[in-house]
């Protein structure tokens, strides 16, 4: 028989502040950071990607409310009327997520400093910090991404940013993103390649869609040509052998045998 599993009272626990987003950019980030996991499916399901949402590793904490989090092999309850639903409750869950990214706006998140630490001791497996603003350049120099891996208990910097356990890289990507210009952080593959949205699929889909259309007007176009080359041809050796046929009645007429010649 198993053990009965201790699930803590949170009826009193604030789940939601209700505190806006910091800027536009960081919420426009936190949805590259998400969507793309679920429209692409780089990695096999259950996962689960969200931000903005509360890390709860023990009842008499508050959370961590990293800017985007990953956490694999875990399925997203159901029946959102519950209030151990609606975050990330470590004991519900079972685990720690495996990635947590915050992405910098001002010196006032110690993305580089206590945060470290905090998750760190949750276990949080990698935790990357963005800098886009270069708010911390004075601690990451020109860099704008820094990602750190969890070993014995420390976190050590990642010089690839390939996180190995979870099958996925993160990348620096300039471009456009919902009509606006600029250097995003994005998920990646093993070769560099970054995991498309959903917007970018059907960008991608209908480019080869024309292509194909392209192509097969091109193959038809071929087709035509390839015919008409060949009336062409059977209308000259027509024309060959109608010359042919004359001129052997003509020697015929003289009477000469135009197979002797």
């Amino acid at each position: 028989m198993l053990p009965d599993i201790f699930l803590p009272d949170i009826t009193d626990l604030v789940i939601e502040d209700n505190e806006p987003v910091d800027n536009i950019q960081s919420a426009k980030q936190q949805r590259l950071l998400v969507e793309p996991l679920y429209t692409s499916k780089p990695i096999d399901p259950p996962f689960l990607a969200d931000a903005n949402v509360g890390l709860f590793y023990a009842v008499e904490q508050p959370p961590l409310v990293p800017d985007a989090f990953l956490s694999v092999g875990v399925t997203a309850p159901e029946d959102w009327s519950k209030k151990e639903n609606r975050s990330y409750f470590f004991w519900q869950f079972g685990k720690a997520p495996d990635v947590a990214i915050e992405v910098v706006s001002n010196r006032r998140g110690n993305e580089l400093g206590s945060k470290v630490q905090d998750y760190a001791r949750i276990g949080i497996t990698y935790y990357a910090v963005f800098d886009p603003l270069r708010q911390l350049q004075a601690e990451m120099g020109d860099q704008l991404l820094q990602v750190f891996a969890l070993t014995q208990g420390r976190y050590e910097p990642l010089e690839s940013n390939w996180l190995e356990s979870v099958q996925l890289g993160l990348t620096l990507w300039q471009g456009e993103f919902e009509t606006c210009q600029g250097t995003w952080l994005r998920w990646s593959d093993r070769n560099g390649n970054v995991v498309l949205t959903g917007a970018e699929r059907a960008e991608q889909a209908e480019a080869q869609a024309r292509q194909a259309e392209a192509q097969t007007r091109q193959a038809e176009a071929e087709a035509r040509q390839a015919e008409a080359q060949k009336r062409q041809a059977e209308i000259r050796a027509n024309e060959a052998e109608a010359r042919s046929q004359a001129l052997a009645d003509r020697l015929r007429a003289m009477g000469i045998d135009p197979d002797t010649l």
